[in-house]
């Protein structure tokens, strides 16, 4: 007999490792924003500079985990 065509697993879309995806990358550039702020004299500054930075950085993250499963 011939096999059944069976098509190929499509990747699911997990939304708790997308928003931790997207949360870490974006604390990860907090981070690295403030140090560098603290080092240049103003953490603050750095810290929102490392946020606003982080979240497209975050949004692309999750698009290139998840980019299969959309």
């Amino acid at each position: 007999m011939l096999a059944a065509v069976v098509q190929p697993a499509r990747p699911s879309f997990q939304l708790a490792g997308a928003g931790g995806t997207l949360i870490g990358s974006t604390a990860a550039c907090a981070v690295i924003g403030a140090i560098a702020g603290w080092a240049l004299g103003s953490w603050p500054i750095g810290l929102m500079v490392g946020v606003f930075v982080g979240i497209p950085v975050g949004i692309l993250a999750v698009y290139r985990r998840y980019r299969e499963a959309m």
